[in-house]
Order: structure tokens, then sequence, then C-alpha cells
């Protein structure tokens, strides 16, 4: 017996290929379906590609429950409103684990699975995520501009390109002043349950399954190549070598043709 979830209605962009077999995208954490736009466009080619916003992110609405057996029912109430009887499945880091465990809940909905830098493992590491806390630290109030933003965020984040990221994060309500576009106490307080594993052990797809990963990343280790296949026994793995955790921006060319390559 599975857990039923209120569900949201997901905000999604369409990317192009109308007419083509569907991929939707799933965003990781933190993500939008804005970061998706060129690489979506290229995915366009072969596919007809929508990106979602998951609950707590983007445009789609927010919801004081964050758990993976919500995510999956949004995405099916949205395939459901869109009247898509299966789908490609594309999910990068987070909305990887949402992929894969509606692959193996309900695998009639998925034509195949496409996971971006993810294992169905426990990253115990990331329940405390240091741009997480730097975000939850910088004051809003009285804040002039991204520029000032990115400045604070010095010697809290190391990485220019995430506080980059982080502060794309920023936009101003109708009074001018300063929020996230995340739900951001919401997804602070479901990190430790969102670093689980996304699978039971006996959760299982058989359907074409690829997993695409960056080969500077972290994410993904040999070892957990085995676990990858335990659920997804048709699985393919490819490392893009020259990328870090997101390829859809690192290596956009290498990630769009490596997506077509296994559609």
């Amino acid at each position: 017996m599975f857990f039923v979830s209120l569900v949201v209605p997901l905000f999604h962009r369409d990317l192009g290929g109308a007419g083509r077999p569907p991929l939707v995208i799933l965003p990781g954490f933190l993500g939008s379906s804005r970061n998706w736009q060129t690489a979506g466009a290229g995915l366009a080619s072969r596919f007809h590609v929508r990106a979602l916003d998951l609950r707590n992110h983007g445009c789609s609405p927010g919801s004081s429950e964050m758990t993976f057996d919500a995510m999956i029912e949004d995405v099916q109430g949205w395939m459901e409103a869109q009247d898509l009887a299966t789908a490609t499945l594309l999910g990068h880091s987070m909305g990887g684990k949402v992929a894969m465990r509606l692959a193996c809940r309900y695998p009639a909905r998925v034509a195949r699975l496409i996971a971006i830098d993810i294992a169905p493992k426990e990253y115990a590491g990331m329940a405390q995520r240091a741009e997480v806390i730097a975000m939850n630290e910088l004051r809003l109030d009285g804040l002039r501009s991204r520029a000032e933003a990115e400045l604070r965020l010095e010697g809290r984040v190391d990485s220019w390109a995430m506080r980059k990221f982080i502060t794309s994060l920023l936009e101003r309500d109708a009074g001018g002043h300063w929020r996230w576009t995340v739900n951001l106490p919401v997804l602070t307080a479901a990190l430790p349950e969102l670093v689980k594993p996304p699978l039971e052990p006996g959760d299982r797809f058989d359907g074409p399954a690829s997993f695409i990963l960056g080969g500077k990343s972290r994410f993904v280790e040999a070892g957990d190549h085995a676990i990858i296949r335990r659920h997804f026994p048709a699985a393919t793995i490819m490392t893009i070598a020259e990328s870090g955790h997101n390829p859809h921006i690192e290596s956009r060319k290498a990630f769009v043709q490596a997506v077509l390559s296994e559609g």
C-alpha cells in the first residue's frame, strides 16, 4: 500500500518538439525548469520536451510536505492533466531520485528512465549543505542587488558557479523586496529525508534506463554501479568525462548527444 499525497499542480515549460515522443524533465534540488531551457531545446530535435518545477521550486506551489512519494504523485497528476499515458522521464540529482521511484512504482508510466548524476543510495553527508546554510543566513532585508548578495556569500560558498546559481534564485516581489524562488524553510527541513535512498530493497524497473554521470563529480562512484543495476537491470551507464554534477550546463553539447544516443 503506497502513501497518497495531496497533489500539487506543477508548473511546466514547453521547450519544443511538439508531435514527437514526450520527454519530461525533473530538475534537481533548488533547480527549476528555467535551468533546462537551452539543453531542453537541444533535446527537442528528438522529443517533445517539457520541464517541470517540482513542488516548493520555481513557479510551482509550495507545500509543507516534501517527500519522494508526494513528488511522484505530483508528477503523475501533471501527466494525467497533460493526457500523457507514458513518457521518457529525465531526472537530475533529486529529480533523478523522483524519476527512479516513479519508474519502480508505476512502470507503465515510464517509457525510459534517464537519471543524471545520481544513484539510488543515501547521501548522508549532504543532510547539511553549505549552500543551504548560507542561503538561510543571508539577510534579504536591505539587500540592494544580486551582486551584493554574491559578495555576502563569499567565504561561505567556495564555488563561484554555486554563488551565481544561488543568487539566480533571488527575485523581487511586488513591493520591490528580495525573496527566494524556492520554499527555503521547507526544503531545509526536508533535506534529511531527501538524502535518503529513494527506493526500497525490492524496487525494480525492468524497462530501458540510462544513467549519465559527470566524470568530475563524486555523486556516483564505481561501487554504486552494482546498486544501480540491482534496481535497473537493463541500465546503461555513461560518463561525460569533462563534466561535473551538472552536465546539462557544464557540457551541454556532449550531454544532449548522450541523451539522444540513448533515446
